[in-house]
């Protein structure tokens, strides 16, 4: 497809930016789909992101994804903020429609979206959370929408964790539990749903895992662990091992990128052709 003074341009801005894959699967899904756009990706520097954001509305860049550091900063910088956003704290996603930039997070419906394409739906499930790291705060909320039966977060320290459970706790009871103990133990052997949302086994650790008693885990049910890098993890190797149904990080990654581009263009993008051009990425790195 041939650039010119037509093509619409979109871009991931962070700092660093260089390892992003995400102009991998965008412009793979933009040739697909036969539109004139171009994603490409832009560092910014810590205290250049205002300059950044003036520069989008200045240039007419029709929308950019948000990464490490610039998520919250964001915000202060854009005239609406959605609802998933707001709740999160945190932008990873600006649409510049006529010059109104609005921010959303599609995290949410990346994680959701992970569970949709295998036919997985947690509604009514009783749900387990391993830790509470950057992404549990999308895990939490998307969950809470979906309607499990319940939801618990097992985590290394309860203290450190307890003012993001208190925070959503408004929209649901949510246990907190430290996963060292026996009423963890118990939890799991109840639990429907197992999300790994530590970067226990990411690469280059990918002899860590969460620790899991999987005598105490029921089998058949889905182990979800949100690392893509490597496609196996620990944890799903001995999950699969287990008996449980598995699911990485992949479909969450192309899934949170797939609703972005709906926001700027309005298509329906080709997961299969975005996720063929990850893994494509993934196994030439």
């Amino acid at each position: 497809m041939m650039i010119t003074g037509k093509t619409k341009v979109l871009a991931v801005i962070g700092n660093p930016v260089a390892h992003s894959l995400s102009p991998v699967f965008h412009n793979a899904a933009i040739r697909k789909a036969g539109i004139d756009y171009v994603y490409t990706a832009f560092p910014v520097d810590n205290n250049r992101l205002g300059e950044a954001i003036a520069g989008m509305k200045a240039m007419g860049i029709s929308g950019l994804n948000v990464t490490i550091p610039h998520k919250e900063q964001v915000m202060k910088y854009l005239d609406h903020i959605d609802k998933d956003a707001e709740i999160l704290g945190a932008v990873n996603t600006i649409v510049n429609r006529a010059g109104v930039l609005t921010g959303y997070n599609t995290d949410v419906k990346g994680f959701l979206s992970g569970m949709r394409q295998i036919g997985y739906a947690p509604k009514g499930k009783r749900a387990l959370l391993l830790g509470a790291g950057g992404a549990a705060r999308a895990i939490i909320w998307g969950l809470i929408q979906e309607g499990v039966a319940s939801l618990t977060i097992g985590v290394r320290n309860v203290p450190k964790v307890r003012p993001l459970v208190d925070y959503f706790r408004k929209y649901m009871e949510i246990s907190l539990l430290d996963w060292s103990t026996p009423a963890f133990d118990e939890a799991l052997g109840q639990a429907q749903l197992l999300v790994n949302a530590t970067p226990l086994g990411m690469y280059p650790h990918v002899d860590a895992m969460p620790p899991v008693n999987w005598d105490k885990v029921p089998k058949g049910i889905l182990a979800y662990d949100i690392i893509y890098t490597p496609a196996e993890t620990l944890f799903l190797k001995t999950a699969k091992d287990h008996g449980c149904h598995t699911l990485n990080g992949e479909n969450m990654l192309v899934g949170q990128g797939a609703e972005a581009l709906r926001l700027w263009t309005g298509i329906e993008p080709d997961i299969q052709v975005m996720t063929e051009a990850l893994r494509h990425a993934l196994e030439n790195k």
